[in-house]
């Protein structure tokens, strides 16, 4: 089997059901066609170099893997905190993945774990989730026992200061999780 024919990223599994050998595959890992990334996981050497492997991994190991938490607020630039691991949420009752990556899993409702939630390529046909800039926000407030009040209210001045932002829009949302709508509200009663 011509290493063409394999998709730029791929498990394991996906090229043993192409039909390539395990003597095969370590002829290409030798030969630096084909790189290993992570346990179980390969990309093809000529692959776009430019896709963050960390967050393919997540592709790969839990497709309805979603942004959250800091390292959400961090893409929609609303936080200048630098998380030190990238926060994934997962459905509850979901087996946590085995990850080489640092990624610190969250396990959400799964009654909610749609709500704002929005998808980020992060390569040719990969893709993970995000959530909004909004649902972060909530989750920020929704958890801050854990994460800290400072990362949820840093979160809403960022947000706030954007134009065409609507407190409506984060009272929405957090609807959706009542333990988030009351201080929610008093943040956005003394910053308004």
């Amino acid at each position: 089997m011509d290493s063409d024919a394999l998709p730029a990223t791929f498990r394991y599994v996906d090229a043993h059901d192409l039909g390539l050998s395990d003597r095969r595959l370590r002829h290409l890992l030798a030969e630096g066609t084909v790189e290993r990334f992570s346990r179980g996981l390969y990309r093809r050497a000529d692959a776009d170099p430019m896709v963050d492997l960390d967050l393919l991994e997540v592709a790969q190991r839990a497709p309805d893997g979603t942004l959250c938490l800091a390292s959400a607020l961090a893409h929609h630039g609303l936080t200048d905190q630098i998380p030190a691991t990238i926060d994934i949420a997962i459905p509850r009752g979901r087996r946590t993945p085995q990850s080489r990556a640092p990624i610190s899993w969250h396990h959400f409702a799964r009654e909610t774990f749609t709500v704002g939630r929005e998808v980020l390529r992060v390569g040719p046909g990969e893709h993970v989730g995000v959530y909004s800039a909004e649902r972060s926000i909530v989750d920020a407030f929704r958890l801050r026992h854990q994460e800290g009040p400072e990362l949820a209210a840093a979160a809403l001045r960022a947000w706030l200061r954007r134009s065409g932002n609507h407190p409506a829009d984060l009272l929405a949302v957090a609807r959706y999780f009542p333990r988030a709508g009351k201080p929610l509200r008093h943040a956005l009663e003394i910053l308004l």
